[in-house]
């Protein structure tokens, strides 16, 4: 493939757009401050394609905040088996997994867990991890969390209704937990050892490695057998969670220690949410996305009122928004993808 560099953006103050050839829907971003830096490329992130065939991509393009422009080399670029469900970069940047001191790791689910070193000019599988022990197939996996604690551990969640934590230094399953009745939608991690889950059963519940007999139920959704899509911890107060329920306009905001009953509902949105995220920097910001093409950043009081929250910020896309990224190492920027464009949002 021509090793050419591409630049495909629409510049505005407060917006970048990159311009795919195919539908995306999964974003990340490198959590490394240096490794394209050092040769000028400005900072990776990666997407991946959403289309319903076996054939998709998982591109690496570099964002640079000085210019306000995004650059695709399609040396940079790999086959994706299936759609990727969520990719996500190494949480500590160059990893000793990987031989170059400038490149990254970069994680995808989709029918398996894989691995990839990303460097300047390639991007290069290295494991594949097959979480069943019965067969060379493994249920799909709907998302995963790496553990910024220790970046060793990632967990991964199935339809088949597990959970499964792997040592991705020794690429061995760590534990499998049955985690639900019904397929687990999304993962996140809290501390070193505890991790909790939603799924489409309707319930969010908390996890620790150990006590793997155990688990905590700290939100049943109002509907029964409504499914929880996502779930999302709050980085800077661990006492917080949020979750969006199937089909509904809200955010459910959790404070893990007043477990059933929702701290606040975020009900701004004109259809169903999609994606959230917390800020990195902030334990009171949240941003959620949805099929009303909207991002809305929101503050979240000490103390609701009766008429509810407002959002303190609200960007319109073209259309309906699919996923949301809020980058760690530059905080100011999100990232959201929708139809075949990803947008980055200065906040």
């Amino acid at each position: 493939m021509e090793n050419s560099t591409q630049e495909s953006y629409m510049r505005s103050e407060n917006c970048i757009t990159y311009e795919s050839p195919y539908p995306l829907y999964s974003v990340a971003f490198s959590s490394s401050s240096v490794a394209s830096q050092s040769h000028g490329q400005g900072h990776r992130m990666a997407v991946g394609s959403f289309i319903e065939d076996y054939g998709n991509r998982v591109d690496i393009i570099a964002f640079d905040p000085e210019t306000l422009s995004i650059k695709a080399n399609p040396a940079i670029s790999a086959e994706h088996p299936y759609p990727p469900t969520k990719l996500m970069f190494h949480p500590s940047g160059p990893s000793s997994l990987v031989k170059s001191s400038s490149a990254d790791i970069l994680a995808s689910s989709g029918d398996f867990l894989r691995l990839w070193e990303v460097g300047d000019a390639s991007i290069e599988p290295f494991s594949v991890l097959n979480n069943s022990k019965t067969s060379e197939f493994c249920a799909p996996l709907t998302s995963f969390d790496w553990n910024e604690v220790e970046p060793k551990r990632i967990g991964t969640c199935s339809i088949d209704t597990t959970c499964t934590i792997w040592d991705i230094e020794k690429g061995v399953v760590e534990t499998q937990l049955i985690a639900h009745d019904k397929e687990v939608y999304d993962i996140a991690w809290g501390e070193a050892k505890v991790f909790a889950s939603v799924s489409a059963d309707g319930s969010v519940r908390i996890f620790d490695l150990r006590d793997k007999e155990h688990s905590t139920i700290i939100y049943e959704s109002p509907q029964p057998d409504t499914p929880l899509l996502r779930l999302a911890w709050n980085k800077r107060d661990l006492r917080n969670m949020a979750t969006i329920l199937m089909d509904s306009n809200k955010v459910v905001i959790l404070d893990i220690r007043s477990p059933t009953m929702p701290v606040a509902e975020l009900e701004r949105h004109g259809a169903s949410v999609n994606a959230i995220a917390w800020a990195p920097n902030s334990s009171r910001h949240i941003c959620s996305a949805g099929d009303d093409a909207q991002a809305l950043i929101w503050e979240l009081p000490t103390v609701a009122g009766p008429n509810g929250i407002d959002p303190m910020s609200m960007y319109s896309a073209s259309s309906e928004i699919n996923q949301l990224q809020w980058s760690t190492t530059h905080p100011d920027w999100i990232a959201i993808a929708f139809s075949n464009k990803m947008q980055l949002l200065k906040v």
